[in-house]
Formats: structure tokens, C-alpha cells, sequence
């Protein structure tokens, strides 16, 4: 049996912009730094670069909070902390365009229902997938789970390690930054935020 490759479905248009423009760009920056385009090692860059933008920015093309809109009821009456934790996220920085690559940790304290945890993951990955700046990427992790879930608490920890330290500037390897975001009992509560702390760190 011949397995036919499945083609990626397309990035929708951008309102006056065309992938060929797109593409066109990516040789203007080969060129200004110094580069041919032509040359055959990167005839095909702009193509890839392009194809890499579609990823890596794929959280403009979704509602992070739609994931969290299919909720389960029957859990019997569990009201309890959950937490899913080490959830590995790449994104970008606004501000240079550099890889920012880390993790997040995320909790909620439930009222009469829990959402799937892979969905707590995609709710990272689609604000992630976005250029961020780290505090803002916190706190609409925070903000869509408490809007949509409505839970007596949310807790979100990023803990990651922004390329546009590392790489320019003053070139500082080995340093990460961790920003938190409590809501409800998280934040009212020390006793439940110190249990969550303890949990991401076990």
C-alpha cells in the first residue's frame, strides 16, 4: 500500500500579505546581512523560513480558550488541587524575535468541574506560540483558565530562558527567568499556594 504524503494545510492569507511577499522578505534580510539568496544552499531558505513562521506562530490561528469549553462533571465531587506541571513551551520574544524556550507549571482548585489536562497544555502552547513577552504570556494563561473554568483558584509558574539574553546583548548564559500568576485561593491563601509551590518542585 502507497502512503500518500498529507499536504499541511495552508496559513490563511494575511489581509495584503502573500506568501511570496512573505518569502520575498526573508531574501531582503539574507542580503542585508550580507548573503546571496541565490546561492544554492539557500534558493530554498525563504520557503523553509516561511514554513517554520507557520509553526512556530500557529497560536494566532486558534482561541486558547476553546480548549477549555469541554468540561467533565462526573468526577464525584472531587474539589482538590490539580496540577499539571513541566509543560515545555518555545516561543518568541516581541521585542528581538528570539527563541524564548522554557516551562509551565499550572493549577487550578476545581468548583463542579475539571477540563482534559492535554488541554491545559494546548492553553500554553497557544499563547506561546506567539510572540511574548514572559509576564504577559503568564498572565493570560491565568486569566483564560480562571475566565472560562471559573475555579476557586489559579496558579501559573513559566520558568524559561529568553535567547535574546543569551545569544546578543550581554550574553548571559545559564540565567532564566521565572515569573508566577495566582488568582483566587492561590493568591489569598498561603497554605494553598505554598502546596502548589511544593508540588511543581518535588
Amino acid at each position: 500500500m502507497i502512503r500518500v504524503p498529507r499536504k499541511k494545510s495552508p496559513r490563511p492569507a494575511v489581509p495584503g500579505v502573500t506568501e511570496e511577499q512573505a518569502q520575498e522578505a526573508i531574501r531582503v534580510l539574507l542580503r542585508w546581512a550580507g548573503e546571496d539568496p541565490r546561492r544554492e544552499g539557500l534558493l530554498d531558505t525563504p520557503a523553509r523560513v516561511v514554513g517554520a513562521y507557520r509553526d512556530w506562530f500557529a497560536g494566532y490561528l486558534s482561541d486558547p480558550a476553546d480548549y477549555l469549553r469541554r468540561t467533565f462533571e462526573e468526577v464525584d465531587g472531587y474539589d482538590e488541587m490539580i496540577v499539571l506541571r513541566g509543560i515545555e513551551f518555545e516561543s518568541h520574544c516581541e521585542h528581538h524575535m528570539a527563541p524564548i524556550i522554557g516551562c509551565a507549571h499550572v493549577g487550578y482548585l476545581p468548583t463542579n468541574k475539571v477540563v482534559g489536562i492535554s488541554k491545559l497544555a494546548r492553553v500554553v502552547d497557544g499563547y506561546a506560540r506567539r510572540f511574548q513577552v514572559q509576564e504577559k504570556l503568564t498572565a493570560q494563561i491565568a486569566n483564560c483558565i480562571e475566565s472560562v473554568l471559573k475555579p476557586r483558584g489559579v496558579a501559573v509558574v513559566v520558568n524559561a530562558v529568553h535567547q535574546c539574553m543569551t545569544t546578543r546583548g550581554v550574553h548571559k548564559r545559564g540565567v532564566s527567568m521565572i515569573t508566577s500568576a495566582m488568582r483566587g485561593d492561590f493568591r489569598d491563601d498561603a497554605r494553598t499556594r505554598d502546596e502548589f509551590l511544593r508540588f511543581i518542585k518535588e
